[in-house]
């Protein structure tokens, strides 16, 4: 079993890559395979809605986007951080979902039946319409979602792993992730 966790951040090594990497931490200590891919740096657009993807998994849009979207396909779990960019998700975050989203629905949904959801990081305010927003993906995918609000606090770099709260909710939805998978690979 694997575990993907997606950093939709566009800083590496910051507060939302901190929270992913505590969460999979927790996954990775019930004996599951566990690894984090950062959306920083990587040319991600968003979708033109122009249907070439449908039937075919491709999209001509010439970014990073198609070899993250096969290592999705190929992991059992899917976690997608995002930090709170002017009360939504990064630019980035939602052009990777969007495209992701697309693809898959225009091919069958190939992520139902996986395990996954949202984390979210957040300095102050919309954290949890962020989250419900990510989590409106998840459920559109058909995901199995383990129920934990997995939400923290974050400006500076390294504040999220203060937000005691914060951390045990991502240690707590990594449990659930790990609980999840194992019920449903039995």
């Amino acid at each position: 079993m694997k575990v993907l966790g997606i950093v939709g951040s566009p800083r590496k090594g910051g507060n939302t890559e901190q929270y992913t990497q505590h969460a999979l931490k927790a996954i990775a200590e019930e004996g599951i395979e566990t690894e984090i891919l950062s959306l920083a740096g990587k040319d991600i657009r968003p979708c033109t809605a122009c249907m070439d993807c449908r039937g075919t998994e491709k999209c001509p849009i010439d970014d990073d986007l198609i070899p993250i979207y096969q290592q999705m396909k190929v992991a059992d779990a899917i976690v997608i951080a995002s930090p709170v960019y002017f009360q939504d998700s990064s630019a980035l975050t939602r052009a990777f979902l969007e495209r992701c989203g697309f693809i898959s629905l225009q091919n069958g949904r190939v992520f139902a039946g996986k395990v996954g959801g949202p984390l979210v990081v957040a300095r102050r305010s919309a954290m949890s319409l962020t989250f419900a927003q990510m989590l409106l993906w998840f459920v559109g995918q058909r995901f199995f979602i383990p129920g934990t609000l997995a939400i923290a606090f974050g400006r500076d770099k390294g504040d999220v792993l203060k937000d005691n709260e914060g951390m045990a909710a991502a240690w707590d939805f990594g449990k659930g992730v790990a609980f999840l998978l194992k019920k449903l690979k039995a």
